[in-house]
């Protein structure tokens, strides 16, 4: 009888995998995704690379959309690395440029838009979450493990700005990936639970906000629609912060504007970024094996994030200098704000640093 039951599971289980490769040859080139193929950067196309678009299904089964850098010429299997963010930006943006980069430096890229932004796919959108944001992460690595040019066991990712902490959180989960950057990054979790500097960081000014989420949720079912929460201010007021001025000269100027892009328009949904309240990013960092490079700029309002990562994954307190333990590193650009490591502008993104953690780790 026994014999019989563990018979009939193991023909359920392989029948199941005969439907799932079937499933997966009939559409693997399919994609129900409207891709723009035109070149639509913010930044000029490098002669260096070839370029194409590419799409994956996440675990989820949410398609996304993706652009490969390959080196001009290249043979053989290549070192991978997989970059997002920044957090409400699109691929077309900071992810993209730093793909390009590294492609002129002999890795395979690819730049992706999250689940729920950009050209991926995902319902209703403009949404955010911890758990599917970092799963975003994972199936690129399953995308890139499985390219013919691209070697398994030396896969890498980047992570800019938001997406710097859910890139701890994949590096976390996945041993698979055997490097990580995180660029300018912020911790999600931390800084929706706390406020920016820990202004909102009591339990009554928690439940406020939780009252004003639920309260958002009830008024969109009533309407159907998505109240959105707004990008980068415009017009941008006088008195605003230093790094709010920041942001609006990158996102809301020809240096950095998309037609895509959450900062750059409307933004995310005022619900959004719910589940990141009682989610936290890091809560696994200390476990994590391979290395992890963390950049930040010295005068960047975000910089406590990257140094709040490093002591969670090493045990040891850093303010305003870099500091190395173990295959940890984290490296404070002099002088830098958090969107001078958006793009080339302030030319202080440490594409030769970037290129020799890759070349050490991904070997």
């Amino acid at each position: 009888m026994k014999k019989t039951i563990l018979a009939v599971v193991l023909m359920g289980t392989m029948l199941v995998g005969c439907t799932n490769k079937e499933k997966t040859k009939t559409e693997e080139n399919m994609t129900t995704l409207n891709l723009t193929h035109e070149w639509d950067k913010t930044f000029p196309k490098s002669d260096k690379v070839d370029h194409k678009k590419v799409t994956f299904k996440n675990r989820y089964g949410i398609e996304l959309a993706a652009d490969m850098y390959t080196p001009k010429g290249a043979s053989g299997k290549l070192a991978a690395i997989a970059v997002s963010g920044p957090f409400g930006a699109v691929k077309e943006q900071s992810s993209g440029l730093y793909a390009q980069h590294m492609a002129e430096r002999g890795f395979l890229t690819i730049a992706f838009d999250p689940s729920f932004t950009g050209e991926s796919g995902g319902e209703p959108r403009r949404m955010a979450s911890p758990d599917i944001n970092t799963e975003d992460f994972l199936a690129a690595v399953d995308f890139l493990s499985v390219q013919e040019n691209v070697d398994s066991e030396r896969i890498g990712i980047i992570g800019i700005c938001g997406f710097g902490g859910m890139a701890v959180n994949a590096a976390a989960i996945d041993p698979r990936i055997k490097a990580t950057i995180a660029s300018t990054m912020y911790d999600m979790s931390k800084v929706n639970v706390e406020g920016y500097f820990k202004s909102e960081d009591t339990k009554e000014q928690r439940m406020e906000k939780r009252k004003a989420i639920a309260a958002q949720r009830t008024e969109d079912f009533k309407t159907g629609t998505y109240k959105r929460a707004g990008g980068v201010v415009d017009p941008l007021p006088e008195d605003a912060p230093w790094f709010v001025k920041d942001y609006y000269d990158y996102y809301k100027t020809k240096r950095g504007y998309h037609e895509r892009s959450g900062n750059s328009n409307d933004g995310w949904n005022v619900i959004g970024c719910q589940s990141f309240m009682n989610q936290p990013l890091l809560a696994w960092a200390h476990e994590i094996v391979n290395p992890v490079l963390l950049i930040h700029g010295e005068k960047a309002h975000s910089r406590y994030f990257s140094e709040y990562a490093f002591e969670k994954m090493t045990g040891k307190k850093i303010e305003g200098i870099s500091s190395m333990e173990g295959n940890k590193e984290l490296l404070i650009i002099p002088g830098a704000t958090h969107v001078d490591l958006y793009d080339d502008k302030a030319g202080v993104i440490p594409y030769d640093k970037m290129e020799a953690f890759f070349k050490e780790n991904l070997h």
